[in-house]
């Protein structure tokens, strides 16, 4: 089809607010100076999204998921194999993955630090990696990997392995790692092979050279590890099968790296894109813009300062990554303006004033310069809902983004 473009997808994280006293009554959305938002709204076509349904407060996972175009309630593998796969540590079909932290426990295997003082070496993630990396436990193979600070990531690799048991991670000190049991019978094996791994991850690290070491700083060992988020690895369709596209991710964090890579996309890496507000957003436009003309057909971009700034209850610094952000899309616009099709959004909405995630559907534009514009003339979420595409869900921004860029085929003859 001649008439193809490439589909560009821009989400800034928990952008969607209410309004605030301290800002006149405006969200932090209508209060940043946004050029470039505003035009592309005017130009283009607006609506409020709820992202995985009214009333409905989304994760970041199953957002992103919605967002790609999978249903959340049927396609969710839990945030294990995600912040496993963006981690570097893929998993296949059947594995069951595990967010994990080192921590700190005393000899009756009581948590002393969750964290195990949060802070590591490069050599000291090392060491520690290696000491978990490939133990074999009955059957069930164990893959390790270390990530940022205290965190990892774990797969269990074998026959027969359910994500439904219960937690190891009391989610407080004082408290003892708690005995993981299944919660139904299929998982029971797992439960058992995770009450094994506890005490052999333990034992393997207690006597480790680089815990001697933190032990004579006075800086917490890490001599356990707490497993959250057990997800089980399921099949789904990729991007490239169900669109016939080459897509591409373009993030900082972990878990949209992983999920992204989880339905099929190739993560590009950005120098200095970090996900606070000190990410480099002129690398970020910069390799947009290779990675369009790079022949990709779909581009996903995500900014995490946004959401960092609401969660910390700082409007000003929230303001501050939506005028960057907007920068940011004007230089992609600028250079590759006519040969891509853009929608710019938020995964959720995360109120300044409640620090936390809400159901509160979030704004949405579509550009190009084809598309019949609405009535719409600024980018916020109260312009929004006069938007010509009225209220749609987060499973519509992919078939709407991809149709307009000419990748969904004739539906009959």
């Amino acid at each position: 089809m001649s008439n193809m473009r490439t589909a560009v997808f821009v989400v800034l994280d928990g952008l969607g607010d209410r309004p605030l006293k301290d800002l006149g009554g405006k969200t932090p959305l209508e209060a940043a100076k946004t050029p470039t938002f505003d035009r592309l709204a005017a130009e283009g076509q607006s609506a409020l999204m709820n992202v995985i349904g009214p009333g409905l407060t989304p994760g970041s996972d199953t957002a992103h998921l919605a967002l790609f175009g999978y249903d959340p309630l049927a396609d969710y593998p839990g945030r294990g194999p995600l912040e496993a796969f963006g981690a570097g540590l893929a998993t296949k079909p059947g594995d069951v993955a595990f967010r994990s932290n080192f921590a700190t426990v005393d000899s009756d295997m009581i948590v002393l630090d969750r964290r195990a003082g949060r802070t590591f070496t490069q050599e000291e993630q090392t060491e520690l990696q290696a000491a978990l990396d490939g133990l074999e436990i009955d059957d069930v193979k164990i893959r390790f990997i270390a990530t940022v600070e205290h965190r990892g990531a774990l797969v269990l690799e074998g026959e027969g392995l359910y994500a439904e048991i219960s937690d190891v991670d009391p989610h407080e000190t004082g408290k003892k790692i708690l005995t993981v049991r299944a919660l139904k019978p299929e998982a029971e094996k797992t439960a058992n092979i995770v009450n094994k791994l506890m005490q052999v991850a333990h034992e393997r690290m207690e006597g480790l050279e680089i815990n001697k070491e933190r032990a004579k700083k006075g800086v917490p060992v890490a001599n356990a590890l707490l497993l959250r988020g057990p997800g089980r690895h399921s099949d789904v369709p990729p991007l490239p099968e169900r669109y016939g596209i080459k897509a591409a991710v373009i993030a900082g964090g972990a878990l949209y790296i992983g999920t992204a890579k989880y339905v099929g996309m190739e993560h590009i890496p950005v120098e200095g894109q970090t996900g606070t507000i000190d990410t480099n957003f002129d690398n970020i436009a910069e390799k947009t813009i290779e990675t369009i003309e790079a022949d990709y057909n779909y581009v996903f971009v995500h900014i995490k300062a946004t959401d960092n700034a609401s969660h910390d209850g700082n409007a000003r610094e929230k303001i501050l990554a939506i005028e960057r952000s907007d920068a940011m899309v004007s230089k992609i616009i600028e250079k590759v303006g006519d040969k891509i099709v853009i929608a710019i959004t938020g995964d959720h909405s995360t109120p300044v004033s409640t620090e936390e995630h809400s159901c509160d559907p979030v704004p949405i534009l579509f550009w190009s310069n084809f598309i019949r514009p609405d009535s719409v003339k600024k980018f916020s979420e109260i312009e929004a809902a006069k938007g010509a595409l009225h209220t749609i869900r987060g499973i519509d921004v992919m078939p709407l983004l991809l149709g307009y860029a000419g990748y969904i085929e004739k539906f009959g003859a």
